[in-house]
């Protein structure tokens, strides 16, 4: 079996063409699809195996294209990082990722469509949006504050009249430093919340294409952010065979330390897509309050201890998630599934 094994820069990449233990060969490229395009016209390999990365979408594309299969290890693969090694080049990097896949012992990850991919970057870049935004909202509480400026607290400081406030605030300070940066933040708060609003308009034109979008949001307390983030992350519900597989991915199942007659789980993993999971806790949080499901769940896990609130969050995120998954896998409504009883806490 031929294999090309390539570690990926910016710049520039480190090709590694297997055969055998002895028949390996080495070459340096520009990292560019011209590049990798004549790589794999010249070698024909039966596989091409990379790195996760930024790259790996359009690799996946020309790959497909070429109708040649691609492997794109983890690299958080305890196996892959081989973290006592005492020489660490690109040279040998490569080498271990042709290695590991002759072996069968790469641990790979899944790459969407080039449509999938664009709407995950749009949904991460709202995020980013959210983030910022909020950034300036403390901005801008700790400059009143420093002042001893008094101020509404929560959602109602950024409301129209909010805002109107704030601006003849800094209109009354203008003279001053405080209202030089009030007036700036401000300026910046709204330019990020237009932004934020037609990021939204066109994810849901997009969501509104999506049959599965409009599956998840009849569950009572999902969203179209929560919906659109579970089918756009999870893509294709057939590559996992259960529930556990599905929570292992977002990282909500926890840790485990076994050996002897120890067997001791700690704090979740934390692997997988962190935007999923944090919007996945969120909903829980509000969830148990209005769904009878979410909150027959939380309480089940909760056990009558104000101490496991955390931890039973996390189980009811855990199990939201699966039950999108089920819901994704069988093109099955929620008032379905509670008729069923197969939603059952």
């Amino acid at each position: 079996m031929k294999i090309v094994a390539i570690d990926m820069g910016k710049s520039k990449s480190v090709v590694c063409e297997y055969a055998a233990a002895h028949d390996t060969s080495f070459s340096t490229i520009p990292t560019s699809i011209q590049e990798f395009r004549g790589v794999l016209e010249r070698t024909r390999p039966e596989r091409v195996v990379i790195e996760v990365g930024p790259s790996a979408g359009w690799v996946h594309d020309l790959c497909g294209e070429m109708k040649i299969p691609l492997e794109v290890a983890n690299t958080a693969q305890e196996l892959y990082t081989c973290r006592r090694t005492k020489r660490k080049t690109d040279k040998d990097d490569a080498l271990r990722l042709a290695q590991l896949s002759v072996m069968q012992m790469l641990q790979t990850v899944h790459i969407p469509a080039a449509p999938v991919r664009e709407w995950r970057g749009l949904i991460r870049y709202r995020h980013a949006q959210i983030q910022r935004r909020t950034t300036i909202k403390n901005t801008i509480r700790a400059l009143l504050h420093t002042r001893a400026i008094p101020w509404a607290g929560g959602a109602a400081a950024w409301t129209q009249a909010g805002l109107k406030e704030l601006a003849e605030l800094a209109r009354q300070h203008q003279d001053t430093v405080m209202g030089m940066q009030l007036e700036e933040e401000l300026k910046q708060y709204h330019a990020v919340q237009e932004t934020i609003e037609r990021l939204e308009t066109k994810l849901d034109a997009i969501s509104a294409l999506d049959a599965r979008v409009a599956l998840l949001r009849t569950i009572p307390g999902v969203g179209p952010r929560l919906a659109e983030v579970i089918v756009a992350i999870i893509d294709d519900p057939h590559r996992f065979t259960n529930g556990k597989q599905v929570g292992c991915y977002a990282g909500l199942t926890p840790r485990q330390h076994q050996s002897g007659d120890t067997n001791r789980q700690g704090r979740i993993s934390g692997e997988g897509d962190t935007l999923l999971r944090s919007l996945l806790v969120e909903v829980s949080w509000l969830g148990r309050r209005h769904n009878p499901w979410m909150k027959a769940v939380y309480e089940n896990a909760l056990r009558g201890s104000p101490k496991r609130k955390k931890i039973a969050i996390v189980a009811l995120a855990r199990r939201l998630l699966v039950v999108c998954w089920a819901m994704l896998r069988d093109n099955t409504p929620w008032r379905t599934l509670v008729k069923e009883g197969k939603a059952a806490a």
